[in-house]
Order: structure tokens, then C-alpha cells, then sequence
């Protein structure tokens, strides 16, 4: 290759093709096995529907007038238009096309003549879903392990008196491994110098343990003006945090004051949905330079309002960054990339293993009750 050319000798390689890490995280995917978060609840109203993504497969999420949310393959098994182009008529989605209507069961209740035929046994899949935390969840992969694996726990967001928190949700250009290694890497501070979310890069600890690697960081956490301005920091300086890629979730606890939780939707090879939760132990904000707790009312308000003053702002830098994170990727896959910090190597590591374990597991797929004109029957 010449060493002046501005772009690598073709597209990045298959995760088969890959000759170093770098390569196959970039490759991998993330097993479909898990529950994915896709949507806030609160913007899925009645009789609303939205298509999800999950590299490359396509699914239908309908929220019926019964209130009750319904996920189904996003494709009519008549013609394969797009449910999602058509609309919601009770508790059924209607192909816009010839208004065939499915059920949550996936099965097509037809309304115009069956020509002689009797009332055909047609279906399409369906996908589990579930609400938990003001999201709705999807499970891509095996419905038969949706039974046995469920939704992360977030105590701390349950009962009627959660911690004060904040949803944000975004949409970004790049490997979903770019994003899973950005929210543990805290040499990145340069790019949030404006906002300084964390102060300090001292990693006391990092290792794999089972399907998870934990990285516990001296690092000042909310050190920005303002935000520094209501931290209480009198029982301890929030500056001891244990960050955790839980595969295929990541997690923060910073001194069980300061919290967050993110759910990737990996959507394609280069396209991902992140959906944070911020949350805080309510006694932790304080009213500055009085030092008198805000009641839970206020501290709950405020959260949401960071969402807009600060976190917002603030993940869009990483949103910027990523893209042209991937940009680079793309063009430059086969340049070295040296890598300093322990932390990101971990999180290849971890993410190229599960890949490799769901691809040596993986189940034919499952065949589905996709009947044409002359095939009625299973």
C-alpha cells in the first residue's frame, strides 16, 4: 500500500477477516440474547408505533389502545410492506396495503374475500417486550430465553419513591463498541473540558470477572462549577467511583450517591440508540453555600432539568466525537491505533469473547409460519 494514500485497500474486515483486537471489536457484535432498551414509555402513546433496529433485523413496537405494548417482525407476510407504515386499529397492527391486521400472537386477520380459501393460519414473528424504568424493552434474540433472562435490576428506580434521575436518549453514528469504551475511559476528559463531568484519571483497579470488567477510578465526579456548586460532599468527596461494563450493559456507582445506567441498541454495523439514566441519592444535592438539603420534590426537578442544561450538552460531544470516530475507522481500519489504557483493552477483550461465544452457540433461525397464496397451511 502507499504510504501517502488517505484511505485503507477496501472496507474494514469481517469479524472472520480481523487480525488484531482492534479489529474484531469493531467487527462484533452484541448477542441479541439480552433485553435491549428502545424507547421512552412516555413517547410511545396509544396507538402508536415505532420501528426498532437490531443489527440490521427490523422490528415493529405498537403500543395497542388497551395501553399494553406489542412488539411484532416489522414486515406484512403478504406483500412485506412495513407495519410500521401502516397504523393501529384496537390491539392490532393494519398494513396500510390490503389491511391485513396482526395480533400480538403475530397471527394476519384478513378483511377482504378469501376467494374460496379457507381462513388461512398466517403469522409473522413476534418479539418480547417489556417496561421497566419509563422504558420499553425489546429481546431480539431466542424468544424461548426472554423467560429466563430479564431486565437489569435498578433498586435504586424502584418502589414508589425512586432516586431522582434523568432519561437521555440519543442516537449515534459509530461502533457500539466505540461508545461502551468512551463512558469508562476517562483519559477522554480533554473533550468534555467545558463541562468536566469527572476530574482525575487514577484507575485503582481493573479485571474481567465472568462477563463483566470492573474498573474501580479515583476520579472527582460532577466537578464541573455548577454542578460542584450542589454536590454535598461533606460524607465523602464523590470521588471514588466503580465503573462496570456488565455485558451488554454498562453501570456507574460513585460512593452509592452518584449513579448511572446505559442501554446500547446496537441498530447496525455503524448506527446505535444509547439510553442513559442518571440518578442521585436525594440527600446528596444541597442549596448553595447554605448547605440545606433540597426536598425530594425539587431534587427531582432538577434532575430533569440537567437533562437539558447539562447532560444533554454534555453526551453530544461524544456524539460528535464518534462519528468522526467511526469516520476514521473507516478510512484508516488497517493504520495502527495504540492503546494506553488497560480499561479499553478489557472491553475489546470482553466484547470479542461473547461474540465469539454466541456464534460457536447461536441456534439455526427459527423458521416461521411465512405462508404465499398457494401454501395456507404450515
Amino acid at each position: 500500500m502507499n504510504e501517502l494514500s488517505d484511505h485503507a485497500p477496501g472496507p474494514p474486515p469481517t469479524f472472520e477477516q480481523a487480525k488484531n483486537r482492534r479489529q474484531k471489536a469493531r467487527a462484533a457484535g452484541l448477542d441479541p440474547n439480552h433485553w435491549y432498551a428502545v424507547e421512552r414509555s412516555s413517547s410511545l402513546r396509544k396507538g402508536d408505533r415505532i420501528e426498532a433496529s437490531f443489527l440490521g433485523r427490523k422490528m415493529a413496537v405498537f403500543r395497542g389502545h388497551d395501553g399494553i405494548v406489542r412488539g411484532l417482525e416489522n414486515r406484512c407476510a403478504h406483500r412485506h410492506l412495513k407495519l410500521t407504515e401502516g397504523a393501529v386499529e384496537g390491539c392490532r397492527l393494519v398494513c396500510p396495503y390490503h389491511g391485513w391486521a396482526y395480533d400480538g400472537d403475530g397471527k394476519a386477520h384478513i378483511p377482504h374475500d378469501l376467494f374460496g380459501h379457507r381462513e388461512p393460519n398466517i403469522r409473522i414473528a413476534t418479539v418480547p417486550v417489556k417496561e421497566r424504568y419509563g422504558l420499553v424493552f425489546v429481546f431480539p434474540g431466542d424468544p424461548e430465553l426472554a423467560t429466563v433472562r430479564d431486565i437489569p435490576s435498578i433498586p435504586e428506580l424502584e418502589g414508589p419513591r425512586p432516586w431522582p434521575h434523568a432519561i437521555v436518549l440519543f442516537d449515534c453514528v459509530g461502533h457500539h463498541s466505540m461508545l461502551l469504551e468512551n463512558v469508562s475511559d476517562f483519559t477522554h476528559g480533554f473533550l468534555h473540558r467545558k463541562f468536566k463531568p469527572f476530574e482525575g484519571t487514577e484507575v485503582l483497579r481493573c479485571e474481567e470477572v465472568g462477563d463483566r470488567v470492573e474498573i474501580e477510578y479515583k476520579s472527582k465526579i460532577a466537578a464541573g462549577r455548577l454542578q460542584n456548586l450542589f454536590i454535598d460532599r461533606s460524607a465523602s468527596d464523590c470521588d471514588h467511583m466503580l465503573a462496570c461494563f456488565d455485558y451488554p450493559y454498562h453501570w456507574s456507582n460513585t460512593d452509592d450517591r452518584i449513579k448511572h445506567f446505559l442501554f446500547t441498541l446496537p441498530q447496525d454495523d455503524s448506527h446505535n440508540r444509547h439510553i442513559f439514566i442518571f440518578y442521585v441519592r436525594p440527600d446528596i444535592i444541597r442549596l448553595p453555600f447554605l448547605g440545606a438539603k433540597l426536598p425530594y420534590r425539587l431534587v427531582s426537578a432538577m434532575m430533569k432539568a440537567q437533562r437539558y442544561m447539562t447532560l444533554q450538552p454534555l453526551l453530544g460531544q461524544d456524539v460528535w466525537v464518534l462519528r468522526h470516530e467511526q469516520e476514521g475507522w473507516e478510512h484508516h481500519w488497517d493504520r495502527p491505533a495504540p492503546e494506553l489504557s488497560p480499561v479499553v483493552r478489557a472491553f475489546q477483550d470482553l466484547t470479542i469473547r461473547k461474540w465469539e461465544e454466541y456464534l460457536a452457540n447461536r441456534k439455526p433461525a427459527r423458521r416461521e409460519h411465512l405462508v404465499a397464496a398457494g401454501e395456507l397451511t404450515r
